[in-house]
């Protein structure tokens, strides 16, 4: 095996496609005692450098290359940069993404869009009546739950006015920009997108309907988000503008509401399901957050009272398929970007997310995305 094909054949760790695939081997030398390769980066923000290095290390001491190894990095130019971009996308569609035939439309124009999204790929809408019910520390969680059993995942924050996605699963470094694409940065393999990454925070989001749709527009068909099993999206809460685009973007999506047993909280929730029907999105089940608090005694304190989720279920018809217990810790890992590693340790609030993981895999999703997607947005 030549140089070349030992090179080619690395594992990029930002596309977990290989360095031939990706067109990012550029020069090869060797010598009897030293190898000389120049790497094209693909994209500006490109924040993997130092671990590629060691995956290239590895894979040319594995492969016998012996000597002296000298690794030159540098960014594609525009001309690569665009091509390689063209290549991500075409190579999706042909394996079974999305593809209207040719870019998108403008909100209002009732054309095609692609989302660059697989064909098979499942969009899990998170949705709430109101704020602080822990939707998005549910969002976060089940998608590292799923992770955890094996599938490729990714999440779209697209609670626009309250993102918090980004801290939950540690991620401090931008989207890559790869000619017109946006690449979405990924902590514990999983990928996400969020206003966060493009808003200061601190800096209130004061936008209109329109303003809202286009950005909603951009995050999903502007942007890669490689073969993933699952888009798990964070819904604002309530029934506004956002939620509506969606609906417009991804009438595929199975809707999850996330309720606490207290009845006042379940009457709120119910209200976000009856949207979500109306907007001819499927409902798929329940998930009761905060169901009790176990005490230094083992015993269980049903803190918020009890029976809002399985009323909620019963009165939108849709199974209750989950119930989350408050935990500590689980709280600081939210806080410390650590989610994915409590997933290492035995809990009740762990067993209780991976449940809810294998119940939802089990699913046969209601519908399969259409290349004959028709938006119809606001004027």
């Amino acid at each position: 095996m030549t140089l070349q094909d030992v090179l080619a054949q690395v594992v990029d760790p930002e596309f977990d496609l290989t360095l031939g695939e990706l067109g990012m081997v550029d020069r090869v030398e060797e010598t009897p005692s030293q190898v000389l390769a120049s790497i094209l980066l693909p994209g500006l923000g490109y924040q993997r450098v130092d671990e590629l290095r060691v995956r290239i290390l590895d894979s040319l001491e594995t492969a016998g290359k012996t000597g002296t190894v000298d690794l030159e990095f540098s960014p594609m130019d525009e001309v690569r940069q665009l091509e390689l971009s063209l290549k991500l996308t075409g190579a999706l569609q042909r394996n079974g993404h999305s593809d209207n035939g040719g870019g998108h439309d403008h909100p209002g124009s009732g054309g095609p869009i692609s989302t660059n999204l697989p064909a098979s790929c499942r969009v899990l809408g998170i949705s709430s009546g109101k704020g602080g019910v822990g939707k998005s520390s549910v969002t976060v969680n089940l998608a590292v739950a799923l992770a955890k059993r094996g599938k490729t995942v990714a999440v779209l924050d697209a609670d626009v006015y309250g993102f918090s996605v980004p801290g939950m699963l540690g991620i401090t470094q931008p989207p890559m920009a790869l000619d017109r694409l946006v690449i979405p940065p990924k902590s514990q393999g999983i990928r996400c997108l969020s206003m966060g990454y493009f808003v200061a925070e601190d800096q209130p989001v004061i936008w209109r309907g329109p303003m809202l749709h286009k950005a909603l527009e951009q995050f999903l068909t502007d942007s890669w988000w490689g073969p993933v099993d699952f888009l798990v999206v964070d819904m604002p809460p309530g029934t506004g503008d956002v939620t509506l685009s969606l609906a417009q973007y991804l009438p595929e999506a199975e809707i999850f509401v996330v309720t606490t047993p207290q009845p006042a909280a379940q009457r709120v929730a119910q209200r976000s399901a009856f949207a979500s029907k109306k907007l001819k999105l499927t409902v798929r089940g329940v998930i009761e957050n905060m169901s009790w608090f176990r005490g230094d005694d083992s015993k269980r304190y049903e803190i918020f009272g009890s029976g809002g989720g399985q009323v909620l279920a019963d009165t939108i018809s849709a199974p209750l398929i989950g119930q989350i217990p408050i935990s500590v810790d689980l709280r600081e890992a939210g806080d410390n970007g650590t989610m994915a590693d409590r997933f290492d340790q035995v809990s009740e609030v762990r067993d209780a997310f991976l449940g809810l993981a294998d119940k939802i895999i089990t699913m046969r999703p209601t519908k399969r995305r259409s290349s004959e997607l028709k938006v119809v947005g606001s004027s």
